[in-house]
């Protein structure tokens, strides 16, 4: 062979190495491209699977949370408190008060929410349950009674003082209905359903009372 053919036969050599080597590298690329959109794809599947997953526990969770919300156990602490704050608050108005009318609407809410207690905790006892009143609805309820009662211990006793008193009754007393007629809907216990009407028509009243002396008040 002449050296010229002999360099010849190099070169070919040459290209087809580089031509083989070209055509594995980009199927090389193309695999990994390929590869790389799988691991994708599938990264998108388990994002959507763990996103579903996560709103359906949320969605489990939160209708778990509003089934168990009227426990025995929360209605009698969530009662408790409310009668606590009215027994407290009305004891202050029946000796700050100024107004006959007042000053009798609170002598009125000790007398009631006592008789009210009582009956809670006697019927707690038949149904073996306790006064949670740690939960937040209960809690709540305490605080804000606790908050109006320091307020009106150190307000001076008046016109004022007896509209703020009546206005907070008001407002305490439609607050706790709501509650009470929420209890009535989704309580289970038809002994506990039944005592819960019974007292859901006195807060009904005695809303009703402090409504009207509010009106009566310049």
């Amino acid at each position: 062979m002449t050296g010229q053919a002999l360099r010849f036969t190099k070169l070919s050599l040459t290209l087809l190495c580089v031509g083989a080597l070209g055509a594995c590298s980009k199927a090389d690329r193309t695999a990994d491209t390929a590869a790389a959109r799988t691991d994708s794809a599938a990264g998108r599947v388990d994002s959507a699977a763990t996103t579903t997953g996560a709103m359906a526990n949320d969605s489990a969770n939160r209708a778990n949370a509003s089934a168990g919300s009227w426990t025995n156990d929360h209605l009698f602490g969530y009662v408790h408190n409310a009668d606590n704050g009215e027994i407290a608050l009305g004891k202050l108005a029946s000796t700050k008060a100024t107004n006959s009318m007042v000053k009798a609407f609170g002598a009125q809410m000790v007398k009631d929410h006592q008789a009210m207690m009582k009956d809670a905790h006697a019927l707690m006892s038949k149904v073996k349950a306790s006064v949670d009143s740690t939960w937040d609805d209960a809690k709540d309820l305490a605080n804000d009674g606790n908050e109006k009662l320091k307020e009106l211990n150190g307000k001076e006793k008046g016109a004022d003082w007896d509209k703020n008193y009546i206005e907070s009754q008001v407002d305490m007393h439609q607050r706790v209905l709501d509650k009470l007629q929420d209890a009535v809907k989704n309580n289970t216990d038809t002994t506990v359903t039944a005592a819960l009407s019974k007292a859901t028509a006195k807060v009904q009243e005695h809303l009703t009372k402090a409504q009207s002396i509010k009106a009566g008040l310049k």
